[in-house]
C-alpha cells in the first residue's frame, strides 16, 4: 500500500509527520483529486494516522473516492494546515510546494524533503493508474482522429482548440492542458498558444492535445497539412517519424532516458536537422503532464517496467514551420508499448474543401 510505503520511508528518515500539500501527491496518496486552485489541501500522514484537510464542500465529494485509513476534514475560512502538525515534531514536506508563509508558520525551513521520495513512487505506475492513462489515452484518440477529419481551409486556430476542448468533453472527460493548434509558420513554436490564424493552402498544422481521466492524462501530437504536401514537408515527417520510431525501439527496462534521447536524436543529426531538434525527447506522464523520468541528455534514471514518458521528437525551421509526432508509451519487460494508437501519416486535408 503506497501510505504504508510512505511511513516507512518517513520512519528511515526519523520523522514523525509528513505534511504532503501538492495537488498530484494528495491524489497519488488518497485517491482524491482537488484541483491546485483551492486554498488548502494537506495530507498529514504519521505512523498511526491519515488526515486529509480540503475544502469543506469537497469533503462529502472526495468520500466516494477517498483510499482506506484516509480521514476527511473540511475546513473553514481562517484555517490552515498549521494545526495538523504536533509542535514538537520533525516533518517532512514537498520543499518544492510549500508556501514560504506556511513553512515560516510551522517552522520547517530545515525540514526532511519528501518531494523525491514520492515522485520516485509515482514513477512506476500501478495497475490501476495504467488503466486510466490508457482510458486517456483511448479518448486522446478518438478526438484526434476526429478533429483531422473535421480540419478545413479557413479555421482559425482558435476555433480548432475550442471544438477540441468540446469533443473531450463530449467524451466525459477532461483536457490534459490547454490543446496546442499551431498552422503554418506558427508550427515552428515547440509549444506555441492558438491564434487567431486561418489555416490555408499549403499550411503544416500541429495539433497537441490530451485527455485527461480520473486525473492520469494523455498526450499526443500529430500532423496535418492543408493540400497536397510538398517534398520538404514529407522528407521532414519522415524524418521525424523515423526519430519517434528509434525512441521507442530503444525504450526498454535498464537503458537511460539519455539513451532514448540519443537514439531519437541521432537519427536527426543523421538527416541534417540535429540543430533544429530543440528540446528533449520526452517527459513523464500520469497525475501531471510532466512528472519524471524523462528521455532527455541528462536524465541517467533507468527505466523499469511501469513508467509511462511521451515521445515526442521534433523538427522547427523559424519562418517555415516545424514537425512533431508524439505518442505516450509504457514501459513493460519486453519493451515499450504504446497507449496511443492514433494512425502517424502526415494527413493530408482537402485544401478546396
Amino acid at each position: 500500500m503506497t501510505l504504508e510505503r510512505i511511513r516507512a520511508w518517513l520512519a528511515e528518515q526519523g520523522g514523525d509527520v509528513a505534511l504532503i500539500t501538492k495537488p498530484a501527491s494528495v491524489a497519488y496518496l488518497t485517491g482524491v483529486f482537488v484541483h491546485p486552485h483551492e486554498r488548502l489541501l494537506a495530507l498529514a500522514l504519521s505512523a498511526d494516522a491519515a488526515v486529509l484537510v480540503l475544502p469543506a464542500l469537497d469533503a462529502a465529494r472526495a468520500d466516494a473516492s477517498v483510499a482506506s485509513g484516509v480521514e476527511l476534514r473540511g475546513y473553514e475560512d481562517g484555517q490552515d494546515a498549521v494545526a495538523l502538525v504536533p509542535r514538537g515534531s520533525r516533518p517532512a514536506v514537498e520543499r518544492g510546494h510549500m508556501t514560504l508563509r506556511l513553512a515560516e508558520r510551522l517552522g520547517v525551513l530545515a525540514a526532511i524533503d519528501a518531494g523525491p521520495a514520492l515522485r520516485e513512487l509515482r514513477m512506476r505506475k500501478t495497475r490501476d493508474e495504467l488503466e486510466h492513462l490508457q482510458r486517456a489515452a483511448d479518448i486522446t484518440d478518438q478526438v484526434t482522429a476526429a478533429i483531422l477529419a473535421e480540419l478545413r481551409p479557413g479555421q482559425s486556430e482558435l476555433e480548432i482548440a475550442g471544438r477540441v476542448l468540446e469533443l473531450i468533453a463530449d467524451a466525459g472527460a477532461e483536457p490534459s492542458f490547454d490543446p496546442l493548434i499551431q498552422s503554418g509558420p506558427n508550427t515552428a513554436f515547440p509549444h506555441g498558444r492558438p491564434t487567431a490564424r486561418r489555416l490555408q493552402a499549403g499550411d503544416l498544422v500541429l495539433i497537441d492535445i490530451g485527455a485527461a481521466w480520473r486525473g492520469y492524462k494523455a498526450d499526443i501530437t500529430r500532423m496535418a497539412v492543408i493540400g497536397e504536401p510538398d517534398e520538404r514537408q514529407l522528407k521532414l515527417h519522415a524524418w521525424v517519424l523515423a526519430a519517434h520510431d528509434a525512441a521507442i525501439e530503444t525504450a526498454s527496462p535498464g537503458v537511460t532516458g539519455a539513451d532514448v534521447d540519443a537514439a531519437a536524436r541521432g537519427v536527426l543529426q543523421d538527416a541534417g536537422e540535429g540543430e533544429r531538434f530543440i528540446h528533449r525527447t520526452g517527459h513523464g506522464l500520469g497525475l501531471e503532464s510532466h512528472e519524471d523520468p524523462n528521455f532527455a541528455p541528462d536524465d541517467h534514471t533507468p527505466l523499469e517496467p511501469g513508467m509511462v514518458v511521451t515521445v515526442e521528437p521534433g523538427s522547427y525551421a523559424p519562418g517555415w514551420g516545424g514537425i512533431r509526432i508524439e505518442d505516450d508509451v509504457v514501459i513493460e519487460a519486453a519493451g515499450a508499448r504504446s497507449l496511443t494508437r492514433s494512425e502517424h501519416s502526415l494527413y493530408v486535408v482537402n485544401a478546396t474543401a
